[in-house]
């Protein structure tokens, strides 16, 4: 039978921690390391939204990136939150910066329930046993995932789900709208799939749409792909012009907007984009993290992917092509805005994670070394 633990306090956190003076986890830089000018602005990442009664939410995942800064502000807005996981990850993790108080504080109240999303029986027989009243989806990826769920909550009050801006049509006319077509046959159609299961379904569902996400404690290789061929002082490899536009929005961002739209009627059977508020180009990008991180102006070298075979590979961590989407929406709409421009936030990732020495992949610079070592390659 499932049963709900309390979750008590790590004894050895998976991160060291610095004093407030430092750094903390509502995202203060550590100025002396950037080499240009800046004005010093106060901490970043900490806005408080108070929700009009308290909630017994579920969050499915939280353990990894998201849902670590989503539950934090979920417990401290007073709501009784519960992590479903396979239990192989510690279920909290002390932050950089993050107090002792804190932490036991947080790990202290949130709850989690064991078990394998996909063991579909187990998931109705759990839940409905419990019973909730939101369920922040962050780790769904096909509607066949989400059914036992709403089965097993008929009552629920809201379903909030991550799905991606990448379930958008490719399209000469950019910035990418709520209302745009989108691709049934992209990488991402289970959560295409699964936006249509919540419509066709009598519950009331929100859903996030995503462009790149970055922020500390990121396991995909955005900013660290970057920040990696910083510190080794090697040329960053760019695939063509260099000029393609892309679109990145800070983690704590993306859980602020997810605390916008619960209980808000506004956000009731609705698509928004999360993002940052500009755009960049790949070249900007790395020029962007190299400030974040104090290097120096790096060297850039433009490649055409056509002429490599890097077998299964990824030789640049983002998709070639312009790619972006309009956040104008979710502001007008849920009266949200990023609080991090993309130094800001790149700053605040490198200076609570890379800039510690803590990385999700090792470096791998097989690829670079392949371009690098063509003699026909074009020079920025």
């Amino acid at each position: 039978m499932a049963r709900l633990v309390v979750v008590q306090q790590q004894t050895q956190p998976s991160f060291s921690i610095l004093t407030s003076s430092l750094s903390d986890f509502n995202g203060t830089r550590l100025h002396s390391q950037i080499q240009y000018k800046r004005k010093i602005l106060q901490p970043k990442g900490g806005l408080q939204v108070t929700a009009s009664t308290e909630k017994k939410i579920l969050i499915m995942g939280g353990t990894r990136f998201i849902g670590v800064f989503l539950s934090r502000l979920l417990v401290k807005e007073g709501h009784q939150v519960t992590l479903f996981t396979r239990g192989k990850a510690p279920i909290t993790q002390q932050l950089p910066g993050e107090s002792d108080q804190d932490y036991a504080d947080f790990s202290s109240k949130i709850l989690h329930l064991k078990g394998d999303r996909k063991d579909f029986d187990f998931v109705k027989s759990s839940l409905s046993a419990e019973g909730f009243d939101v369920v922040y989806d962050i780790n769904g990826r096909e509607a066949d995932e989400v059914e036992p769920i709403l089965d097993a909550l008929p009552k629920l009050e809201q379903y909030i789900y991550c799905s991606s801006a990448g379930v958008y049509l490719k399209s000469d006319l950019l910035p990418h709208c709520e209302i745009d077509a989108v691709d049934p046959k992209s990488r991402h159609k289970g959560k295409l799939n699964t936006e249509a299961l919540l419509e066709s379904k009598d519950v009331n569902w929100t859903s996030i749409r995503p462009v790149y996400i970055y922020g500390p404690l990121n396991y995909n290789p955005v900013e660290e792909w970057f920040f990696h061929r910083l510190k080794a002082g090697r040329p960053i490899p760019i695939p063509n012009s260099g000029v393609q536009i892309t679109q990145l929005g800070h983690v704590k961002d993306l859980a602020t907007a997810f605390i916008k739209v619960l209980g808000n009627e506004k956000a009731s059977k609705q698509v928004f984009n999360i993002s940052g508020e500009k755009y960049v180009t790949f070249d900007g990008l790395a020029r962007a993290c190299a400030k974040a991180g104090g290097f120096p102006e790096p060297e850039l070298v433009h490649f055409n992917p056509k002429e490599f075979d890097f077998g299964k590979k990824k030789a640049f961590p983002f998709r070639d092509q312009h790619f972006f989407a309009s956040v104008e929406k979710a502001k007008h709409v849920l009266g949200w805005k990023p609080e991090f421009d993309l130094v800001e936030g790149l700053t605040d990732s490198y200076n609570l994670d890379f800039g510690r020495g803590t990385f999700r992949k090792e470096a791998d610079f097989s690829t670079d070394d392949m371009i690098l070592g063509k003699s026909l390659v074009l020079q920025s």
